[in-house]
């Protein structure tokens, strides 16, 4: 791309084309890229030259109010993704094909991501089309955060077609003094709206592909019904001098990271399923296919690589220079994140002001205090 032939065009808008150059449009998990985009980018740029599949730049070009939300929906699953793993041999890193091309354009936010891999199309590289317990955690975090940000502005008033839930602005129960009121979050239209966005018709499906396809629409409900699970009533009270003699309350979803803990534990207890292609899911295991998957299960096909070494043809950057924490037995520990190989360690001298004191008039004071942390990085 030429970007003499752009001198108006401002920085960030030149990397996000030369990421739209790179990866086609329709490649199905592009709309993740609207996650680490810059705020207000993907507006200026319109629903027809964004990383979309054709339906959902259909769905965008009906409800281009709803940009906004899709960005945030994406942002918040990426960020709880990235919270969630942050100390496990996996860490849900994200890539970025346009890393090279932006750090000689001095792009800062571009250049501190990993490149992806040749042939990559997806912001989580391998993990998004292997059928793991990884692809199952990013399919579900990611519909449910795309149902939050969406019903979250709903709620806020910033569309027209939805609002608060209006099925509970009446009732209650005046014997024990509470009353449906305030404003309630509509959830059905954030799940109807994520549903209508993400999952992908299963027709003309067959072999590893509808599998797969079926494994991730399941994981997408998973997430959906993570949120209105964890939907909490709130309420308010009203009396004199604060006797809460009457109660307004109204249903609210949770907070994200609280959605991002509980989904961390589906992965944990992830249910294995039959790659063969069936009406139904059904567990692996022939002993255990009596019990039925549940809607909140989240599913995988196919078992998760060693993410302990490097491997570049997959995009897996191993743990090799990742820190840990000497002390810990947990999943940061360096014996579990090194994997075994051992760990260097080096004194890192941190410099800040301290003991600082305001002298009148009119300054502050401070001394430079100087420490010393042992900082341990995998071998």
């Amino acid at each position: 791309m030429d970007r003499a032939a752009l001198p108006g065009l401002p920085r960030l808008c030149v990397l996000w084309a030369t990421l739209l150059a790179l990866f086609p449009c329709g490649v199905h998990g592009n709309w993740m890229w609207l996650g680490i985009a810059s705020f207000g980018v993907p507006e200026k740029l319109g629903c027809s030259n964004l990383p979309l599949s054709g339906r959902q730049k259909e769905l965008c070009k009906r409800k281009p109010y709803l940009l906004p939300s899709i960005r945030e929906g994406a942002r918040l699953g990426i960020q709880e993704c990235k919270s969630q793993f942050k100390h496990e041999r996996w860490n849900c890193q994200v890539f970025s094909p346009a890393a090279s091309a932006s750090a000689s354009d001095s792009a800062p936010a571009a250049a501190a991501l990993p490149a992806a891999s040749p042939g990559t199309a997806t912001l989580f590289g391998y993990e998004l089309s292997s059928g793991t317990k990884e692809t199952a955690f990013i399919y579900a975090v990611m519909a449910a955060g795309l149902v939050h940000s969406v019903t979250r502005s709903c709620s806020a008033g910033n569309m027209t077609e939805c609002s608060c839930d209006t099925n509970l602005q009446n009732g209650g129960s005046a014997t024990e003094g509470w009353h449906w009121g305030g404003c309630s979050d509509d959830i059905q239209y954030g799940m109807w709206f994520s549903r209508k966005f993400l999952d992908v018709p299963t027709k003309n499906t067959t072999g590893k592909d509808g599998k797969l396809l079926a494994m991730n629409l399941h994981n997408n409900e998973a997430g959906r019904q993570a949120v209105a699970k964890l939907m909490s009533v709130d309420c308010r009270c009203h009396g004199v001098s604060g006797s809460c003699a009457v109660k307004t309350c109204w249903k609210t979803m949770s907070p994200f990271e609280k959605i991002g803990h509980f989904l961390k534990d589906k992965y944990e207890n992830s249910v294995q399923v039959s790659d063969k292609m069936k009406r139904k899911m059904r567990r692996r295991e022939k002993d255990q296919r009596k019990i039925a998957v549940r809607k909140d299960d989240l599913l995988y096909i196919n078992k998760s690589p060693n993410y302990c070494v490097e491997d570049r043809k997959l995009g897996i950057p191993g743990t090799q220079g990742r820190e840990c924490n000497r002390t810990s037995e947990g999943a940061d520990g360096c014996n579990l994140l090194c994997c075994g190989r051992g760990y260097n360690t080096h004194v890192v001298r941190h410099v800040e002001r301290c003991e600082c004191k305001f002298i009148w008039c009119c300054y502050v004071r401070c001394r430079r205090c100087e420490s010393m942390t042992d900082v341990h990085t995998c071998k």
